[in-house]
């Protein structure tokens, strides 16, 4: 029998649940549906674009190790797929075609299409569970609803974990391979031009670059994560985003790593092990939420009410946001990083996130548009429960009146200005305190801009616009 895997946000051999069914049912044939279209749609980054192709690139040669050849079908936009798979299903002799599940609705609504398109071929359709620890739907509250407080959540996630551990898949053996060859990949997809080498180089692609990482994370730095994941200058954090992104690896292999090293304990023990999967659990969280509630996936704030907030219309604001020039250094040297990097610290995303929805007033649909466009590691519902959450517009939100003031965090996470010095090299020769707010006639001297808002006066002006909605309080 002839088996189909259709790859998503899921290019790993290894607890690959698509995959292994695919193996055990025939002789499979791997699938990639580039639809740059869609991608410019969704406002897809170009680098994560070029992570992705870079990790087929690699998948490629470990399926064709096993034997299994990866063919690539390009298509406008998704509302071709459908007819694509299944002239590439008739053409090839499919009678199965496996997937992992994804939440996002178009995502939905396109797999529903194809499965229709399947079923009048006579082909069979099955989705998989791979791309989270528990399958949402299934972490419900005792009225049967999805979680919208993150404690309870994760309360009755450690509950279900502790008791039915998820258990690692395994890749496939080596299968004798069908009569056609692999397709050869592009270096690139239009409108999609790769990065810099150097950027290339800090996010190697493959799952041996993957396991190497979580390896490397979990055998010493995760030890400090707690005391030293809010520090932007120090190398504290896993930087597997962009892996758990792509689904070059899974979060069951980065679950299974992290109780590795604290003992099987999923709250205890070890302290930085403990928070580092509590922030895993963040991340299940919002795809949970993302596959109960359909409107996030439209630019629909959680919280009805704030559809009201008097988002200002401030294109020169919202511009120099994005370009790094607020005069606000630790607002602009992430903004400064998240252009050069593809990625931005997770406590600097947070900063920045809270000065744009609160300190400038500007709509957070804005900003979550402009981080998904530059993301190499963009996930629709990590990046939209994160902003949604700094803008107050979310489930279980930081309050509308909890306002973070940037040269508090700048200095507190900051202290000697180590990061804002590497991306503001115009104030590198100011002292430690000065560097965090320059007074006019430095930044007059270093060409670097006033500040575009007093952080007191927006700080009353979020707080009033908020607290004039209905069901704020």
């Amino acid at each position: 029998m002839n088996t189909l895997l259709w790859l998503r946000t899921d290019l790993r051999l290894h607890d690959n649940p698509a995959l292994a069914a695919a193996a055990e049912n025939g002789t499979v044939t791997a699938l990639f549906v580039a639809s740059p279209g869609q991608w410019r749609l969704h406002g897809e980054a170009p680098a994560k674009v070029d992570f992705w192709l870079r990790n087929l690139h690699e998948l490629a040669q470990d399926l064709d190790k096993l034997g299994i050849p990866l063919k690539l079908l390009t298509v406008p936009d998704w509302t071709h797929a459908p007819s694509a798979i299944a002239r590439f299903c008739q053409t090839h002799g499919m009678q199965q075609v496996h997937a992992n599940t994804e939440w996002a609705i178009n995502e939905r609504r396109r797999d529903a299409a194809v499965a229709g398109a399947l079923q009048t071929i006579g082909v069979d359709w099955t989705l998989h569970h791979g791309a989270s620890l528990l399958r949402p739907g299934t972490v419900l509250t005792g009225k049967g609803e999805c979680y919208r407080v993150y404690t309870p959540y994760a309360r009755t996630c450690r509950e279900r974990l502790r008791t039915a551990p998820i258990r690692p898949v395994p890749a496939p053996r080596a299968q004798t391979a069908p009569a056609w060859a692999a397709d050869t990949l592009p270096a690139a997809f239009d409108g999609f031009p790769p990065p810099s080498d150097a950027v290339r180089a800090l996010w190697p692609a493959g799952e041996a670059a993957a396991s190497e990482r979580l390896a490397a994370f979990t055998d010493g730095v995760i030890d400090a994560y707690k005391d030293e994941r809010d520090f932007p200058s120090l190398p504290g954090t896993s930087c597997l985003s962009p892996y758990l992104a792509a689904g070059v690896l899974s979060p069951g292999q980065a679950l299974r790593a992290a109780l590795a090293a604290n003992h099987g304990e999923l709250d205890s023990g070890k302290a930085g092990a403990a928070t580092w999967i509590n922030e895993l659990l963040w991340r299940e969280f919002y795809q949970h939420l993302l596959a109960a509630y359909p409107s996030l996936s439209m630019h629909q704030p959680m919280k009805p009410e704030t559809a009201a907030v008097p988002w200002r219309d401030a294109p020169t604001d919202l511009h120099a946001w994005q370009q790094g020039q607020t005069g606000i250094p630790i607002v602009d040297a992430a903004m400064r990083q998240l252009l050069a990097l593809g990625w931005m610290h997770n406590r600097l995303r947070m900063v920045t996130a809270m000065f744009l929805s609160k300190n400038l007033l500007i709509d957070w649909r804005l900003g979550e548009a402009w981080f998904m466009a530059q993301l190499v590691d963009g996930d629709l519902a990590a990046n939209n429960g994160g902003w949604q959450w700094s803008a107050s517009t979310g489930a279980d939100a930081v309050p509308y009146f909890r306002v973070f003031n940037p040269l508090s965090q700048s200095r507190r996470f900051d202290p000697r200005g180590v990061f804002l010095r590497e991306w503001l090299p115009e104030l590198a020769h100011l002292d430690d305190q000065a560097i965090h707010d320059p007074s006019p006639m430095e930044r007059a001297a270093a060409g670097y801009p006033l500040a575009i808002v007093d952080l007191a006066q927006s700080r009353l002006r979020a707080l009033e616009a908020f607290g004039n909605l209905p069901a704020a309080h």
